[in-house]
Formats: C-alpha cells, sequence, structure tokens
C-alpha cells in the first residue's frame, strides 16, 4: 500500500502512516496539494495528513483540501510529539550555533531557546527535511529539531532529548483516501462534518443543537472563510455519536434544516493519547 505525506520521510506524518499501515511504502510530497493530486490520480492509495496539535491547534490548509477534494477520512491516529536536538555524527551541543525545524516546532521549544541563548532558531519546511539538510552538508555547527526516526534514518545523533516545552504533545493524524466509503465500518462512531449554515442569526447555534439533541459530543470546531463572499464560512466540526443510529439521526435532521453538509468520515475514534 502507497501512504503519501507532506514533507520528508522521519517525520511524524511518516511515523503515523507506519503506525497505522506498518508495511505501506510511504512517499513524500513537498506540499500537501501535492499529496491530494497524486490520491486524485491513483498514484497512492492513501494520504496521511495532520489535521490538529494539542498545542499548536488545527492544520487549516488540510481542512481546506478535504472539502475541495472528493475523499473520506476512513480512520485517525493521535501521535506523541517528542521534539530532540539532532546534529550530525562527530558533533556536540557545545558547538551548535543554529538549530533548523518546522516553524511550529520551533515554536514548541521556546523554552530550550531561552536557556540556549547563543543558538538561533531557523525556520525550515520540515522536521525531517532540516535533519536531511544538516547532515548532508555536514554541518557540525548546526542542528535540528525533529523526532527519533529522522536521525535513525539519515544517519543523525540525538544531542538532546524532550526539548519541547510540554510534554502533553500530540497531533491527531487522518488517513484519507479516494472517492466515498463502500460501507460503514462497525464501531465507526466519530463523525466529521463540513457544513455551509446560512448567513443568519442562530444558524450555527442550530447546528450545534442538533448535535447535542442527538447525542453528540463535540470534540473539535473550526471555521474557515469561503472565498469571494466576505465573512461567509464554512463550519467543519468533529462529534463523538452514540452509534450509527444516532449520526443518521444527524445527518437527517441537517438535511431538514436546510443546512448543506459534506460528510467528510465516519471512523472509529483514536485513544487519547
Amino acid at each position: 500500500m502507497k501512504i503519501a505525506i507532506q514533507g520528508e520521510l522521519g517525520s511524524f506524518s511518516h511515523q503515523a502512516a507506519l503506525r497505522s499501515i506498518p508495511d505501506a511504502t510511504v512517499i513524500p510530497c513537498v506540499l500537501s496539494a501535492d499529496a491530494f493530486e497524486r490520491l486524485r490520480k491513483g498514484e497512492v492509495d492513501a494520504i496521511m495528513i495532520p489535521i490538529e496539535n494539542s498545542l499548536a491547534g488545527s492544520v487549516v490548509e488540510h481542512y481546506d483540501l478535504l472539502r475541495e477534494h472528493s475523499v473520506f477520512i476512513e480512520r485517525e491516529i493521535v501521535v506523541r510529539i517528542e521534539h530532540n536536538v539532532i546534529g550530525i555524527g562527530d558533533s556536540n551541543m557545545e558547538e551548535v550555533q543554529r538549530v533548523y525545524s518546522h516553524p511550529v516546532a520551533l515554536a514548541q521549544c521556546r523554552s530550550f531557546f531561552l536557556q540556549h541563548p547563543g543558538i538561533e532558531p531557523i525556520a525550515f519546511y520540515d522536521t525531517a527535511g532540516a535533519v536531511k539538510q544538516i547532515i548532508q552538508l555536514r554541518e557540525r555547527h548546526s542542528a535540528a529539531i525533529a523526532g527519533k526516526q529522522a536521525a535513525e534514518l539519515y544517519g543523525g545523533v540525538v544531542l538532546m532529548e524532550g526539548v519541547e516545552d510540554n510534554s502533553a504533545n500530540f497531533t491527531r493524524f487522518f488517513l484519507v483516501r479516494e472517492g466515498a466509503p463502500a460501507t460503514i465500518p462497525e464501531g465507526a462512531h466519530k463523525l466529521s462534518i463540513c457544513c455551509s449554515v446560512p448567513h443568519r442569526p442562530g444558524a450555527l447555534a442550530t447546528v450545534l443543537a442538533e448535535v447535542a439533541a442527538a447525542g453528540g459530543n463535540l470534540t473539535h470546531l473550526q471555521s474557515r472563510p469561503v472565498h469571494g463572499r466576505p465573512w461567509h464560512y464554512y463550519i467543519f466540526l468533529d462529534a463523538l455519536m452514540a452509534d450509527a443510529g444516532a449520526t443518521e439521526r444527524l445527518l437527517d435532521r441537517l438535511s431538514e434544516l436546510g443546512t448543506s453538509s459534506k460528510v467528510l468520515g465516519r471512523y472509529a475514534p483514536a485513544p487519547e493519547g
């Protein structure tokens, strides 16, 4: 099975893909849009995308891509994010003058940089890509912040472990496939939908009330702008439903209310870390 990810091999998306499908072949892509395009063309069987981090919040670009493409969420997986300072084989922390990583990863390691004021944080497009670069350049005064898998893959050495500010750092990923599911698997009681609610007072409150009336527990809510219609928004929501019947009743009720909605996925909830 081929799974596309945004970023380099050794990234947390790579880790999530292999945890979900251990024998998968992981295909790196520069952009998330490239991964979705590969899926559309049938070049890969699925894609693995991060959708939400417990500290940094939503990955909003991926909500837009989920809405724009004919895809569905097959499953979710939660990965513990541990950041490590990684250098070349014969380097040490005393030599490090600059550290590369994804901007979100750098922001999650502010305490490390406060404790090491002589080290300059430099934004890079990908955590694992940062490791790959410093190893290729053999730059002993540079290091990267990434997961241990990147160090193992590219031949780096972990100079310092666990440099993130908060250990309760988790990212939720979606395994996404093309088209629509043939069947809804048993136990798939988590629902992800995108709604286009009328632009009038109380419209969103009505949708949320219907989720509650169906016995749903709202777990995430995200808005995204409607292009060409300033101050109009798509509403993305995740809810834990009691059973398949409750999900069907909610979807029927939203249709009756005139709320246009796209079901993004019905899947089993991942353990909460």
